[in-house]
């Protein structure tokens, strides 16, 4: 058989890459009522795709549906309680594309945490994000996937946090293995370092700035993330065919230094 035979032969992608993949899906987004989730919602309207955001305050979650438009519709959905996940996915015939950046925890040196507080960002990032894989499953796309969110911590740790540094490290790690047991779903990781945006919008001001200046000596790149920087970055993952059990470090060069 030629070369040229052979490549004939080799099976093509069914679409090429790009936004306009996501033209009449369905993407479902835990925590798009806001931050970078909202922003991940306007992109994907944008390219055409339906959106179901999920998050635990229905008027913030309704907010965003009316900028939305037609294209999005919302349930409430609490991912620290399975039982919620399993009734929010029962409403949803099919997901093409599933991100979960909906998660709350504390974070804090070994010796000053309580057992309940280090185990924070296991119970609400990592198994919050692991429930809404496992409850998606059965409607999950052959061609869709999955992007969970972890962090650049997993890969430098800012300071003194070693729980919340697992915790991303342990994502990471299950969205590997997620990608080989949900092939050919592709799963992939987010890891974004500091964003400036809703999450640092809720905290202190002293807390704010002296995280950011921190960054922006500690950063290739001098400066935190934009959430839509982030949100392409997702988008990115949602529909390059040809990407899975990997982790996009979004972190403008933080984890090199």
């Amino acid at each position: 058989m030629s070369q040229a035979t052979a490549a004939a032969a080799l099976p093509r992608p069914a679409v090429e890459g790009g936004a306009e993949d996501l033209r009449d899906r369905t993407v479902v987004l835990i925590g798009g009522g806001s931050g970078i989730g909202l922003r991940v919602a306007r992109r994907v309207v944008a390219a055409g795709a339906r959106v179901v955001l999920g998050g635990r305050t229905s008027a913030r979650l309704e907010a965003a549906a009316d900028e939305l438009g037609a294209a999005a519709t919302w349930r409430v959905v609490d991912t620290g309680d399975t039982a919620s996940l399993a009734a929010f996915f029962d409403g949803i015939e099919r997901v093409d594309h599933l991100f979960t950046s909906a998660a709350s925890y504390h974070v804090g040196p070994m010796r000053e945490l309580s057992d309940q507080d280090a185990a924070s960002p296991f119970d609400s990032k990592f198994w919050g994000q692991y429930h809404a894989v496992r409850c998606a499953a059965p409607k999950l796309a052959e061609d869709g996937s999955v992007v969970l969110m972890s962090g650049a911590a997993s890969a430098r740790p800012a300071g003194p946090a070693p729980a919340y540094v697992a915790c991303n490290a342990a994502i990471e790690g299950l969205g590997r293995g997620l990608a080989v047991e949900l092939a050919p779903v592709r799963v992939n990781a987010v890891a974004p370092g500091t964003v400036d945006g809703h999450l640092w919008s809720n905290r202190p001001e002293a807390a704010r700035e002296a995280a950011f200046a921190q960054y922006r000596r500690d950063a290739l790149l001098g400066r935190p993330a934009a959430e839509d920087e982030i949100a392409q970055a997702v988008v990115f993952l949602f529909t390059n065919g040809f990407t899975t059990g990997s982790t996009l470090y979004t972190d403008g060069g933080y984890t090199l230094r």
